[in-house]
């Protein structure tokens, strides 16, 4: 059985408009997720004035869905349309963001952030399936690269914009905006439904393959896309079959499993303050409601710098980039939990920055990690395990650290949870090639490199 052709790098990944439809749409649904975000944060810790507690019930609503919905998503995506599924998605999330315009208090927006979250959690494995289809093997490393980079750019410009947009106007206009960009999103996703599931995709082509003599019809991307899904094999597995396939790949893909263990343990802690910096920034500056935004907009702005040099580099080795990271994290944790009333704006922004660069190298590393070491057709699995393992998380982390706040307060509880995550870093960089048991150079992660997936 012949093997299905790979895609060819092109001498720009611009020059792949499927790649750069993705990518305008990624754009625009990261932009409005931060000025929602900064919208709801403002609004819940400044002006319904709301205890640690009731803010780390936030995150604990929006992670539930990946935990019960993770995996279930993954599978899926990797069995029908991922840009149909992405789009039904983007309407979802738009409806559901206008529907907290007439949220009264919190105990109405937390059901209706979870219901959001619900929509989010199918679309996020959607996406990486997509990008591993469209994008070649040769490209792949940009191409996450410039995913990230957009996360990390719309901190930047997305927390600024929201809060002038907040001075000027009010929550509900960034909230009005956010739905707005995810109907946008949706909009230049649609040229891309007709793209099939790549398992199915991969199949169809290598019995086609293998058919003597077949004469080719002049039909169009499309219609061949939709015929290969109405085309089935009877021996396709069923959708319990290849979400067990899921975790027994992972479980047997050393790299892969080493690579979500370690990140499990950083976000263990991370996830304990990653809501939280409101009420520590509540101490630091009270009543300054815009020192939220630029903190956030100076993590993103270390992150899209790490990034534009790691996409120039195109390569990254796996201790230096998730253990390095995570140094970087926990010491800007700990730098702000050190940090007194009356601290400089300059200082913040410094120590904001620092942290966005260890995010910048976190977040490539491993995404890339995930991508290149899983075939097309798992992609959807594995990162639908990874929302599974976050969900998890986030389901006790942010409580604990709410409590641990109350206990010791915001400062205490930043240098304490700072501290834990920069030694496990240092413990990465120490222990790289115990960890992933690969010699350095040969866990570079460059796009030439030909991963065994045995």
């Amino acid at each position: 059985m012949k093997e299905k052709k790979e895609l060819q790098s092109t001498p720009s990944i611009w020059r792949n408009s499927r790649f750069t439809r993705m990518f305008a749409a990624h754009t625009a649904a990261s932009f409005g997720d931060w000025f929602d975000a900064i919208a709801i944060q403002v609004l819940v810790a400044y002006r319904w004035e709301a205890d640690p507690m009731l803010i780390a019930l936030i995150p604990v609503v929006m992670a539930l869905p990946g935990l019960l919905l993770g995996s279930i998503a993954g599978t899926l995506a990797d069995r029908v349309h991922k840009a149909r599924l992405m789009i039904g998605c983007d309407a979802a999330i738009a409806l559901l963001t206008l529907a907290i315009l007439a949220v009264p208090g919190p105990a109405w927006l937390l059901p209706l952030l979870g219901l959001r979250a619900a929509a989010g959690v199918f679309q996020m494995p959607s996406q990486q399936g997509l990008t591993r289809t469209v994008v070649a093997s040769g490209d792949l490393f940009r191409a996450t690269s410039l995913n990230g980079l957009v996360n990390q750019a719309s901190k930047v410009a997305g927390p600024l914009l929201g809060a002038m947009t907040l001075t000027v106007l009010s929550p509900q206009a960034c909230i009005i905006l956010n739905a707005l960009l995810r109907l946008c999103s949706g909009l230049l996703l649609w040229p891309l439904r007709g793209i099939g599931p790549a398992l199915a995709s991969t199949e169809q082509q290598a019995v086609a393959d293998e058919l003597p003599g077949k004469p080719e019809s002049p039909r169009t991307a499309t219609e061949d896309d939709d015929a290969k899904m109405q085309e089935k094999p009877a021996h396709a597995p069923r959708f319990l079959s290849q979400w067990r396939e899921g975790w027994a790949f992972l479980w047997r893909t050393r790299m892969l499993l080493h690579t979500l263990i370690f990140g499990l343990f950083g976000l263990i802690a991370i996830l304990m303050i990653d809501y939280q910096f409101p009420t520590l920034l509540r101490v630091l500056a009270p009543g300054n409601e815009s020192l939220l935004g630029w903190l956030v907009s100076a993590i993103g702005a270390g992150a899209v710098g790490c990034m534009l040099v790691l996409n120039r580099l195109n390569r990254i080795s796996a201790g230096w980039g998730l253990g390095g990271g995570y140094v970087l994290i926990g010491g800007a944790i700990a730098a702000l939990g050190w940090a007194q009333p009356g601290t400089g704006l300059l200082a913040l922004l410094m120590i904001g920055a620092m942290l966005g660069v260890g995010n910048g190298l976190y977040i490539i590393t491993q995404n890339y990690i995930l991508q290149a070491k899983t075939p097309a057709d798992m992609v959807g699995r594995v990162f639908g395990i990874q929302s599974t393992v976050i969900g998890a998380i986030m389901i006790v982390s942010p409580l604990a650290g709410g409590l641990l706040i109350r206990i010791a307060g915001p400062g205490t509880a930043f240098v304490w949870i700072g501290m834990t995550v920069g030694l496990l870093g240092l413990a990465g960089l120490l222990l790289q090639s115990v960890i992933w048991r690969e010699p350095l150079a040969d866990s570079s992660l460059t796009t030439e490199q030909h991963v065994d997936l045995a």
